[in-house]
Formats: C-alpha cells, structure tokens, sequence
C-alpha cells in the first residue's frame, strides 16, 4: 500500500498533552459544581462568560422579547430548517415501533420504545452562535417524545443570542438558561439548588464540552462523544481544487483544533488544492482560526487507489466525510466507520449542518467506528417485556430454566422455575423437570 502525507498535523503525542491538560480542567471543575452548586456556576459564568444575572434560567417574557428581535426574514428560515428536520426526525421515528410476539403458545415477548424522561441539550456559542445547535438536539428531543427538555447556551456579546432562543422555544425546550461551556453541562447534570438535574446530556461543544460529557457518562446517559468538529474530502479529478479546498476550509474555521484532511488519488490535485487553500486563507474573514486549524490539524493525504483511499478513509473515521468521485455510491456501500457522509459535488457538510434535515451532532476522534450521530432514536429506549399465559407454558419454560440454573450452579434461579413447575405444571411435570 502506497500512501503519501503532503501535509501532516500535530503529531499523536502533542495531541494527548492536550487532552491531558484538557481532562484535569474538567475534573476539577465538575467537583467544584458537585461540591458547591449555583455558587461554583455562578463564578464560573463570570470568569468565562463575563456574565452573571440572579437566575440564568429565562423566563416566558424574557423568551418573547428575544424571539421578538429575530428578524422576519431570519424567522422564515428557522421555521424553513426545523421543518426539515422534524420531517426526517418524524420519518425516523416511524422505523421504530413497539414489538409484542407469542415465541411458543402462551409465550409472549415484546418490547417498548420510551423516551428518556429528561435532557439537556448544549447549544454552543463560543466564537460562532449555533443555532442549528438547537434543532438538532432541542426539536429532535421533542419528536422523541421527552418530557422535559433543558436547554442552554452561553450569553452572546453579554446576553442571550435571540435567534437561539427563538429555535429552542421553536423547536420544544421547556426550560432554557444562558450559561456555556462547563458550567452549562456540569449543572444540568449534577444539578445544583436551582437546576434539577437530568437524565441525559446531547449536543455538541468544544474540547471542554466534550471532556465534561466523558466524564459526567454513567452519572447521565450522554448522546455521542462530540468534540471539536472532523471534515475529510475524499476526491478524485472529477473535481477541481476551488471545491477541494473550500470544502476543508469551510469547516477547519470551527475552531483552533478542527482537523481538516483530504485523501485523494490525484497528486495534481492534491498539489492545485494546497495552492488553492492558501489563496482562500488569504481571503476568508475566520483565516485566524481556520489558518490555526489547517496548520495544526490539516493533512493531504495521496493514494495510489481507491480501495487505499476506502482503507485509509476508514481508519480516520472522520466526523464529516464529502465525498466527490466517479464512484461515489461505492463509497456509501463500503465506507463503515465515519459521522455522516456527504455524496457527490452538489452536497456540502454545511447543507448538513445547518438546514438540509439531517443531524449535526456526529461522533469524533474516531467514535464513527463504534456509534452513529445523534438522531430521534438516541432518545428512546427500548425495553424488554415478557409474559407467560399458560399452565402449559409456565411448566415447559420452567422445566427448561430449572435444568440450565443447576447447569450454572444457580440454585436459587433453579428454585424460581421450579415453584412455578409445581404450582402450574401438576407434581408429575415437577418431580420430572427436577429428575432430569
């Protein structure tokens, strides 16, 4: 296999520092909000928000007055983007649906589809407002039925952003705070004297946000482990450098650490589409952040074919993968480990992320290989039932459970079966199940 990097990241070791310095924040941080509740939030809000209010919590009146200064126009495509959403979260819904079988006469399985009872979905801010953030966790929670959803996002420019909190209000949020960052997904999971804590935390965020979900899982359930946004081009000469390399750099400007890559089996390519990055670093107004980014974390990546290109695409398992080739449903068909995929020149990620009715909240660091996105089934639970009807069944079932307990050398199990052989079976079937 021939594989060439004309272009590599931060090596794997600078990496883990980071995340290291990443991890002891976080720790320290969420024993503060465990130890100290409102307190610790609140002094945590103005040391990184530079915000502080009596309740973070908005009220009903507060909420209009923000939807109230979203503009006509803006309002217009919200509503355009949760329509869209909705629909694909809705048809997603009606995949899922309640199981009830009879496995042997009077033997009856099922299983049950519910909702988590409580979630808090993050909508970050940071240096970009997302409120697509909002859809995607807030509405789709809805669709799913939840019963009570929180939501929170950090101020903008020292208030809550309108447009924001028009799209949780929108979207189904029944309770929404202005708090970001730690502080946010540190109160709605451990709760504190004003927030009661839910079951579930979903959204995405930056290495911070991330971190505090990784460690706040098995304490709430969590949605995915989304850390800071993954874009991978795979491209062939079907496509040109313009495409290639706005592509990356439309993403790689999320953040310092957003890693951009591009595979390609075109040297040509993959040479006109640096030039080209370097030009549209020229231009674009985030070139600070995205600059950062495509030096950090770009790669370019040259295979000599497409299968290399499929094997490598795979083990990176990037959270965003566009995907312009001459074959590109071949690549649907054998790509396994990856957020979501984008297919063909007149996509783009930024479609996905913002209006086109998919989820924007995808696995990183490699989390593709193990789970999906976030989507209306991550809110359901599904539960397991059973129920015998019958005499009949109660003494075969219980014959067949006694045997396999002893096998175990479970002699209590043994015994559940066994009451069940005698008081529904007659002391024949009884002593039978026992003896053999």
């Amino acid at each position: 296999m021939t594989v060439t990097y004309l272009k590599r990241g931060k090596p794997a070791e600078s990496r883990a520092e980071d995340d290291a310095k990443v991890r002891s924040v976080v720790e320290t941080t969420l024993k503060d909000i465990e130890t100290r509740g409102d307190a610790a939030v609140r002094e945590l809000s103005q040391k990184f928000d530079g915000f502080e209010r009596p309740s973070f919590r908005l009220t009903d009146s507060e909420i209009e007055a923000a939807m109230q200064r979203v503009g006509t126009r803006d309002m217009e495509d919200i509503k355009f983007a949760q329509d869209q959403i909705r629909g694909f979260a809705e048809a997603q819904r009606a995949t899922m649906t309640d199981l009830e079988v009879e496995t042997r006469p009077g033997v009856i399985l099922g299983h049950k589809n519910l909702p988590v009872q409580s979630v808090g979905c993050y909508v970050p801010g940071g240096k970009f407002p997302m409120v697509a953030s909002a859809h995607m966790s807030v509405l789709t929670a809805s669709v799913a039925g939840v019963p009570r959803i929180v939501a929170s996002a950090p101020p903008v420019k020292g208030e809550p952003h309108p447009a924001i909190v028009a799209a949780m209000k929108m979207g189904g949020a029944h309770e929404i705070y202005v708090l970001g960052g730690i502080q946010a997904v540190g109160a709605m999971a451990l709760g504190t004297e004003t927030i009661e804590p839910v079951h579930m935390l979903v959204g995405p965020g930056n290495a911070f946000v991330a971190e505090a979900k990784r460690q706040l899982y098995g304490r709430v359930g969590i949605d995915l482990f989304a850390g800071p946004t993954e874009t991978m081009v795979i491209a062939d000469e079907t496509v040109d450098a313009e495409l290639c390399a706005t592509d990356l750099l439309g993403q790689a400007e999320h953040g310092y650490n957003s890693p951009a890559v591009m595979i390609t089996n075109s040297r040509k390519l993959a040479d006109a589409t640096l030039a080209e990055i370097d030009k549209l670093l020229g231009m674009l107004p985030t070139t600070e952040t995205a600059t950062a980014s495509w030096r950090d974390y770009g790669e370019m990546i040259v295979c000599d074919t497409y299968e290399e290109m499929l094997e490598v695409a795979n083990d990176i398992a990037s959270e965003h993968v566009q995907v312009m080739t001459d074959r590109d449903d071949w690549f649907l068909e054998n790509m396994h480990s990856y957020g979501a995929l984008f297919l063909g020149p007149r996509t783009n990620v930024a479609n996905g992320d913002k209006v086109i009715g998919t989820n924007h909240t995808l696995p990183t660091k490699k989390a593709g290989r193990y789970t999906g996105g976030l989507w209306v089934g991550k809110f359901l639970k599904t539960h397991s039932y059973q129920k015998i009807v019958t005499d009949e069944a109660a003494a075969e079932i219980g014959a067949y459970g006694s045997r396999l307990c002893m096998l175990e050398g479970f002699v209590g199990h043994a015994e559940q079966c066994n009451v069940r052989v005698r008081r529904y079976g007659g002391r024949n079937v009884a002593y039978g199940a026992a003896a053999e």
